[in-house]
């Protein structure tokens, strides 16, 4: 008979729901239940002291880890480096992001992402292409002389990729890549994200009515919200779109944060990213950008004339802003992280749960929602 493990004195997040004075189950590598903490079974028990179990966090957009950017030089190797120094800040799934590179650095970058899915590299959940294919007066931190437009070449290694990965998701600017290529995108599976754009109101609406169901790290890099031009920003929020958001403080404000959450059509579809960079999960001062130093200080990434370059910043970090400078419930602020990523990328069976069966994958958060522990598969990190 298979031995269980039971986690008991924390109260547990399943994704949905909070319970109080109940017991994790945990049967090799996979949730067996969530019980009253009088009717734990037998098998080897951990007390915690305080705090919160939940499922292994979620995050669709991490460019790089572990002191390394993603496409910078071995593709496979750079995508285990992102991977387990991730896993160790919490994140039991990510998609590796691809920043705007050239249309050779994107085919290996894929071939890459292909053998990961196929070896099962722990944390690995697809990848996410955050260009070339933007518009160039909303670059931010990317390579003005890499955006380019889609041509068939792109389109078809991107759709033969989608077919090979669980989730691969594409950031594009809708002005620069014509409907029917986000049509076709979207019958190959690829996850359409506009962001990087300066488009109008009506065309991110044409563009979601060609398949696109997502926006990337809304507010950042995008046409602004005004009062009879609405942009991108007002289609993302006027809409039930899924759309990424970085809470550091930095790159939106506590109060557009929730904003976002007051206006949003669907709000339950608004997902943390931390846009994480090299520098995540070491103490590196900075690192180099397609030739540009990107400096870290006080919380932030910034090339030399301060544009902001990724993000300094953590899930369990942006739960805890989310709950505690905005004032979200810890349900809806650690789905945030969990249900709603796993959602928007179609995994929510698998990943970004605590149901039984699904992978156990789960971390322990103090009260303060600092992390404290986290397990991969069952077994500790």
């Amino acid at each position: 008979m298979t031995q269980l493990t039971v986690y008991s004195g924390a109260r547990i997040v399943d994704g949905t729901t909070l319970f109080c004075d109940h017991v994790l189950v945990i049967e090799k590598d996979r949730i067996a239940a969530i019980m009253p903490a009088a009717a734990a079974p037998a098998g080897q028990h951990v007390a915690l002291a305080g705090g919160i179990l939940a499922p292994g966090l979620l995050d669709l957009q991490v460019n790089g880890g572990g002191g390394v950017m993603l496409g910078a030089g071995d593709a496979t190797t750079e995508i285990r480096t992102i991977c387990n120094a991730h896993l160790r800040l919490g994140t039991a799934g990510l998609l590796p992001t691809l920043i705007t590179s050239t249309r050779e650095t994107v085919g290996a970058v894929l071939q890459a992402g292909i053998a990961a899915a196929r070896a099962q590299v722990p944390g690995f959940l697809g990848l996410h292409l955050e260009g070339p294919h933007l518009d160039p007066n909303r670059k931010g931190a990317h390579a003005p002389e890499l955006i380019r437009p889609m041509e068939q070449v792109d389109l078809d290694m991107i759709c033969a990729a989608a077919r090979q990965m669980p989730a691969l998701m594409v950031t594009l600017a809708p002005e620069t890549v014509r409907p029917d290529q986000i049509a076709a995108l979207t019958r190959a599976g690829v996850i359409v994200s506009l962001g990087h754009s300066n488009c109008s109101y009506d065309t991110a609406m044409a563009a979601f009515g060609a398949g696109a169901r997502c926006v990337t790290h809304l507010y950042n890099a995008m046409s602004q919200l005004g009062h009879r031009a609405p942009g991108l920003v007002g289609a993302a929020l006027d809409s039930g779109v899924a759309a990424g958001i970085i809470a550091d403080l930095v790159h939106v404000s506590a109060p557009a944060l929730g904003v976002a959450l007051r206006a949003k059509r669907a709000p339950e579809r608004l997902f943390l990213v931390t846009d994480a960079m090299a520098v995540a999960g070491t103490d590196l001062s900075g690192f180099t950008l397609n030739d540009r130093w990107i400096e870290r200080r006080d919380g932030r990434l910034t090339l030399a004339d301060g544009t902001l370059a990724g993000a300094d910043v953590t899930l369990p970090q942006a739960i805890a802003n989310m709950h505690h400078r905005i004032g979200l419930d810890l349900v809806t602020a650690l789905g945030m992280a969990t249900r709603a990523p796993a959602d928007c990328i179609g995994l929510s069976a698998s990943c970004g749960t605590l149901r039984p069966g699904a992978a156990a994958h789960f971390v322990h958060l103090d009260d303060g929602l600092k992390l404290r522990q986290s397990w991969h598969g069952g077994g500790p990190l």
